[in-house]
C-alpha cells in the first residue's frame, strides 16, 4: 500500500510503499519532550521515503544516534531518523499522526517501557522493550549515551 503523509500546513511532504507497517509506541524521554507525550511512528527503511519539499523540513540532531525532522513552517514534528551505525542505519520512524491514511497499520510494540509514565498504559498484547534492550536491538556500540538523552 502506498502511504502519504505531510504536516499541519502541507509545506512537508512524503511518500513510501509498505505492505504490512507496524506501530511503535515511544516513552523515552526525548519522544515525549518533542512531541509533548507518546510518539506513535511506523518504521520506514533508509531507501524508501520519498521526501517532497525538502526545503521547509529542517532536522534537528537529538543525540549521537538520531535526528529528528520537523516543518519549519508550522513546526509538525515528521520522524525520526536513526544514524548510529549498524543494520537499521538510517531508518525512520515516521509519525503516524501525519500520515494520510492510517488504515492497516498495527501497533506491535511500546519501546522505553521503563521510562513510561504511570498516567496512562496502552492496552493490548504487544511487545514492551526496555530502553536497554532498544540500544542493544540498534547497537549504539560506537555511541555514547547518558539516561538524560533517553
Amino acid at each position: 500500500m502506498r502511504y502519504t503523509g505531510s504536516c499541519l500546513c502541507g509545506a512537508a511532504r512524503f511518500s513510501f510503499d509498505h505492505s504490512a507497517p507496524e506501530a511503535a509506541a515511544c516513552h523515552c524521554g526525548m519522544c515525549r519532550k518533542q512531541s509533548g507525550g507518546i510518539v506513535i511512528s511506523i518504521q520506514v527503511p533508509a531507501d524508501a521515503l520519498d521526501i517532497q519539499a525538502r526545503d521547509t523540513i529542517k532536522i534537528y540532531k537529538s543525540s549521537q544516534w538520531g535526528e529528528r525532522a520537523f516543518c519549519s513552517t508550522c513546526g509538525s514534528s515528521l520522524w525520526y531518523r536513526l544514524v548510529a551505525p549498524g543494520p537499521q542505519h538510517g531508518t525512520y520512524y515516521v509519525n503516524m499522526g501525519t500520515l494520510n491514511d492510517t488504515s492497516g497499520i498495527t501497533l506491535t510494540h511500546e519501546l522505553f517501557i521503563d521510562d513510561k509514565p504511570e498516567a496512562y498504559a496502552l492496552e493490548g498484547d504487544h511487545q514492551r522493550i526496555t530502553g536497554a534492550e532498544f540500544f542493544a536491538m540498534i547497537d549504539t556500540s560506537k555511541a555514547t549515551y547518558d539516561q538524560d538523552e533517553r
